[in-house]
């Protein structure tokens, strides 16, 4: 479950890194798949470094872990954003 939510996290990271970054920007369909892998690498990243358990700052409601749900979330989007921008700089310096 935490992984689709890391995959989600980093498809809508791409995006938003893609509309940020406007030089960058590949198209929803790259920025997406771009993101998708981000997501699924930054997650992962962050759960092998053992990143600091986050349910004592969001708390638990109905036996969900909201520390790792909020952590996938994070490192999800974050890893979208970074692979999309080493995405659309590489694109830019083969395209030169």
């Amino acid at each position: 479950m935490e992984l689709i939510i890391g995959l989600i996290s980093g498809a809508v990271g791409g995006n938003v890194a893609g509309g940020v970054l406007k030089s960058l920007n590949q198209g929803p369909l790259i920025n997406s798949i771009s993101g998708i892998v981000g997501g699924g690498i930054g997650g992962s990243l962050l759960g092998m470094i053992g990143a600091p358990d986050m349910a004592g700052m969001a708390g638990e409601a109905a036996g969900l872990d909201i520390g790792a749900i909020i952590g996938q979330v994070a490192g999800g989007g974050v890893g979208g954003g970074v692979v999309l921008a080493l995405v659309g700089f590489l694109r830019k310096m083969i395209g030169k």
